[in-house]
């Protein structure tokens, strides 16, 4: 099981004005896997993984999880269900201004349907994991732009999610940091058993995927598969 997708195809306008961005995309992530996805600016990367996350409609082909046709359900079930077993990490950490650090997590816990202990407790504790212990009760403003992305980072876990959707995730963070971060997705994946998917074009990173994948001119290839690589974090 995993993520599976068939003959996916995407085109923007109509007629005379009508683009055809991806042109048949076959590709499938398995359970537990990091696959990280390439390509030049305006290849559709971005487009691709909108789509897998029910933020943009396809033109045409299959996508499901775990065997689950998810794209097709009611507008109303799919916001459930990217709420519940979605985690979306973008190179805005699009944090809240008028919530604390702490208070950004234990929203999506709860909205999730966590207590509000268990909320902040889970918040907490992966605050702490990424070195942000010190910044529970801070706001936005007086973070720095590599805090914000690794705040942004910690919430795509609050939901203990089945699939991870990242676009450019370490984009604001130094080369240090960056590769603890990639390290600490990367293990959370494979002990939670998730589904990863994420765009960079951060060479340093690749070694952190189970598989790379291009894309060009609307198609995908996989380009490697890595080895098995000993945890960051045990």
């Amino acid at each position: 099981m995993g993520l599976v997708i068939n003959n996916l195809t995407k085109s923007f306008g109509k007629g005379d004005i009508e683009t055809q961005v991806l042109k048949g995309i076959d590709m499938e992530v398995g359970q537990g896997e990091l696959v990280i996805l390439k390509g030049a600016s305006g290849s559709g990367k971005t487009t691709l993984l909108s789509i897998i996350g029910g933020l943009l409609s396809r033109s045409g082909g299959d996508v499901s999880l775990n065997n689950d046709d998810y794209l097709d359900i009611k507008q109303k079930d799919l916001t459930s269900m990217r709420l519940k077993g979605i985690g979306f990490i973008f190179q805005s950490s699009h944090l809240i201004p008028y919530m604390k650090v702490i208070d950004q997590l234990a929203f999506v816990g709860e909205q999730a349907g966590l207590t509000s202990k268990d909320a902040r407790q889970r918040a907490e504790k992966l605050l702490k994991e990424i070195g942000l212990g010190h910044r529970l009760k801070a706001y936005p403003n007086v973070l720095s732009g590599g805090e914000k992305q690794r705040v942004a980072i910690m919430r795509a876990w609050m939901n203990a999610p089945v699939m991870i959707l990242a676009d450019e995730p370490t984009a604001s963070l130094d080369a240090k940091r960056a590769t603890e971060v990639m390290g600490m997705i990367r293990d959370n994946i494979r002990v939670n058993n998730s589904v990863g998917l994420m765009i960079t074009h951060d060479e340093r990173l690749f070694d952190y995927a189970d598989r790379i994948y291009t894309l060009e001119d609307g198609h995908i290839a996989p380009e490697k598969k890595n080895e098995e690589k000993e945890p960051v974090y045990n």
